[in-house]
């Protein structure tokens, strides 16, 4: 649940905050009169990403067992690759997507009201898929049949909203680049879980070998179904039996991933006796 909410947080800020800012410039250029084809926009991107995670969620359930696990499995190294090329690319472009978005919605205006919906569409749609695809991934590999992920999302998405109104009204502050530093170094994480578990997918699809190697096998002291079990399972997507592929696979995701993306969103900070900035006036 912990992980799907954060999930839900981040992919849900980002969304709104694509919506906010493209509202606000388009009161700011005095052209109220097209706020409701972007909110047209807005919601046909909602719908589509419910659609397209209904897909998901009830498509595979006619499918034999192993193109299940196939499907499965390959749609969550998907997620993984989505989510490491998002996380990167807020980091290295937080700072721009403001002004990126406005060029965008200037050409949009120019082109008439249905530009406009197109535009909000699109923005907001990518996100959205991408919400939608990542949050499937992860209950998914949380292995629970009950409704604890789906609540964990609808409340990240439920804060994400909030704080995106919030922000758009100027009641409160937040520190974006270090918000979206923090919780990218937790979706690493969470992500590695994700990719261990499209492995086991795809290994018991017949797939990948070594379904049989485990690395280890702490059932006894870590049982399923207990309260510490369903925390790291939700949490972590910890998997008390895991192979030896799986275990490789998250120990190189975490350990590449998260030490590249730690120095694009962590810069250190140059000293002012540094002799380069010295030289540099």
């Amino acid at each position: 649940m912990l992980a799907n909410y954060l999930i839900g947080l981040r992919e849900g800020l980002e969304a709104a905050l694509v919506a906010s800012i493209l509202v606000a410039y388009l009161v700011r250029l005095g052209r109220r009169d097209l706020l409701p084809a972007l909110w047209a926009g807005v919601a046909a991107a909602v719908t589509v990403s419910l659609a397209f995670g209904a897909l998901l969620t009830f498509g595979p359930s006619g499918l034999a067992f192993r193109a299940q696990e196939a499907l499965g499995g390959l749609l969550s190294l998907a997620a993984v690759g989505l989510v490491t090329w998002m996380i990167f690319w807020m980091a290295r472009t937080a700072r721009s997507m403001r002004s990126d978005l406005q060029h965008r919605l200037d050409d949009a205006v120019a082109a008439g009201r249905a530009a406009v919906l197109v535009t909000a569409l699109l923005a907001v749609g990518r996100e959205g898929l991408e919400t939608a695809l990542f949050l499937w991934a992860g209950a998914k590999a949380a292995g629970t049949t009950s409704a604890a992920p789906l609540t964990g999302a609808a409340l990240g998405l439920a804060t994400a909203v909030l704080l995106g109104w919030l922000l758009y009204r100027g009641s409160v502050h937040l520190d974006l680049r270090a918000f979206f530093a923090w919780t990218g170094a937790s979706l690493v994480v969470v992500a590695a879980g994700v990719a261990a578990y499209g492995i086991h997918d795809l290994q018991e699809a017949g797939i990948l070998p070594g379904e049989d190697a485990l690395a280890f096998d702490v059932s006894g002291a870590v049982p399923p179904g207990s309260w510490y079990g369903v925390l790291l399972k939700g949490v972590l997507n910890f998997s008390p039996a895991t192979t030896w592929l799986q275990a490789v696979v998250w120990v190189l995701y975490v350990g590449v991933v998260l030490t590249a993306f730690v120095r694009t969103a962590f810069p250190r900070r140059v000293r002012r006796a540094d002799p380069a900035v010295v030289a540099a006036g």
